[in-house]
């Protein structure tokens, strides 16, 4: 808990911190009502996400200013394309790859940059929804079209949970528009949601913008104002019929997760083309950013070139985002990541003196379309499975817990209580057992709970833990590697493999307990 001495020094800051940042933004939010017209974005704005208690106010927010509001009536235009940037080259010949444990033919055609039915008809598959592990497939070359549009769409900023979000009342701007996300509600983990909810369940959780999540959704099948969709529309709102993914929670986790592929295979140069849904592949316009890369990502899952085109130009997405909140552009905050961004200090997420197990290399955040920016790590203990376990989870740095529900707990080390800005840690599979609430300050080496597979999908009892700053996940073998008591996280080209270095020394990752993946504080 915040001792007295940091309470107090909590309301000291607040006379010297607080009233002058919500007076910026006052002045911002006048100035911007001034300069549009009355049904422009900031009638959707609310300040009720800005912090107010001076419990969750220990410092400074990060120094953002959203950018100038543009005149009603001035012009829409793209951006300044980026610098070009540097893309893997396009295969020319054909390889061969031999079937690896949780491979699928999609995940394989994803990796190489070709349609699974061009995979099918190299290797004459009868079935293509069994592989065997050692199965050797032909991977034949791609065969791209000209390349695809530069025109720009969203900023990077828009695309994840970031610091501009924190102005943006989900519930609020929902109701306003009164169409069928209005009334809707669903049953997610036991619990009843309403349609706002959802949507702020899943831009919390997979860090998604929810700007960017509500004017998709309004694109594809126009559930924000619209209150009587068809019967397909209802069933699956973002446009994926599939299933498996019928009603809106499940609708929203594909999409969101899906634009985090688009994202991240391009701020990490894992991507070179998109493959359309007809098959065709498109070299992707090296003067685009990260965001707009997430857009056209997301809509080649659906169409073919032409309906691709327009799907990414300035009549498709861009124009829903720009009825419903103006220009996206207006929104952006850059460079989202600091050129000298570091990252702090961090220990090890465990007791001292207890062996766990290293079990898995970086992999993705929250789903398998975010960066790899997370690390698992197993108790001690012969069990296998998902079996309860009394070790304790411990604080990795000092800082305020914001979430633990579902799994999930989620602590802000920058003091500011929001978790759209600045340096966040998610741990996963926290046991609902013990586990600590939200509104405690922990120092690092302080009790999180203990280690389980509640929350998400999980084989086994372990914590899984990753970093973001303003809101985009941070890559554990990254530019900033993640490093946990000088152990320094490397990978390799598949998601869980990877070793932690220190020294000389090296632990690699595995999925179960060997000699050689054991760690001790």
């Amino acid at each position: 808990m915040i001792s007295p001495t940091q309470r107090l020094a909590v309301r000291q800051k607040r006379k010297t911190i607080f009233l002058p940042l919500a007076c910026i933004f006052i002045a911002l939010l006048a100035c911007s009502r001034s300069q549009r017209a009355s049904n422009e974005p900031f009638w959707s704005i609310s300040r009720q996400g800005l912090p107010t208690s001076p419990a969750r106010i220990t410092q400074t927010p990060p120094a953002w200013i959203p950018a100038p509001r543009r005149s009603p009536g001035a012009p829409i235009l793209t951006p300044t394309p980026d610098t070009p940037h540097k893309l893997p080259a396009i295969r020319t010949h054909s390889e061969e790859y031999a079937v690896q444990p949780g491979d699928t033919l999609g995940l394989i055609a994803n990796r190489y940059g070709v349609s699974v039915d061009q995979i099918v008809n190299a290797n004459d598959l009868l079935n293509p929804n069994i592989l065997s592990v050692g199965q050797i497939l032909t991977i034949p070359a791609p065969t791209p079209q000209h390349s695809g549009p530069d025109f720009k769409i969203i900023p990077d900023s828009e695309l994840v949970y970031g610091p501009y979000t924190v102005l943006f009342n989900i519930e609020e701007f929902v109701k306003k528009q009164d169409g069928f996300l209005s009334s809707y509600s669903e049953e997610v983990d036991g619990e009843s949601l309403s349609g706002a909810q959802i949507l702020q369940r899943i831009a919390q959780d997979y860090s998604v913008n929810p700007r960017l999540l509500l004017a998709t959704l309004q694109y594809q099948t126009g559930w924000l104002t619209n209150p009587r969709p068809v019967k397909k529309d209802q069933d699956y709102p973002l446009g994926w019929v599939d299933p498996n993914r019928k009603g809106l929670y499940r609708q929203l986790a594909w999409a969101a997760n899906t634009l985090n592929g688009g994202y991240y295979l391009w701020r990490y140069g894992r991507a070179a083309t998109w493959v359309l849904a007809d098959g065709n592949i498109v070299p992707i316009a090296p003067t685009i950013n990260a965001g707009t890369a997430a857009v056209q990502y997301f809509f080649a899952q659906f169409h073919d070139r032409s309906a691709w085109e327009k799907a990414v130009s300035s009549e498709g997405l861009f124009a829903a985002y720009n009825a419903l909140f103006g220009y996206p552009f207006d929104y952006a905050i850059e460079p989202l990541i600091p050129a000298d961004l570091f990252q702090p200090a961090m220990q090890l997420p465990f007791e001292p003196g207890a062996v766990w197990y290293y079990t898995g290399g970086p992999h993705g955040g929250w789903g398998d379309g975010s960066a790899w920016a997370a690390l698992d790590f197993a108790p001690p203990g012969e069990a296998l499975g998902c079996v309860m376990n009394d070790a304790w989870v411990v604080a990795v740095a000092d800082g305020l817990i914001l979430r633990a529900k579902n799994g999930a707990v989620i602590q802000d080390l920058d003091g500011d209580g929001l978790e759209q800005t600045g340096w966040t840690v998610l741990y996963m599979h926290i046991e609902e057992r013990d586990r600590v609430l939200p509104g405690v300050f922990l120092k690092a080496g302080e009790r999180i709970g203990h280690p389980s597979c509640e929350g998400g999908v999980s084989s086994g009892t372990h914590v899984h833990l990753a970093r973001r700053y303003n809101g985009e996940w941070i890559a554990a073998a990254g530019p900033i590697p993640f490093v946990l008591d000088g152990w320094v996280a490397k990978g390799s080209e598949r998601e869980y493999d990877g070793y932690l270095l220190r020294g000389g020394k090296q632990i690699e990752a595995y999925a179960g307990i060997a000699p050689n993946n054991g760690i001790q504080r």
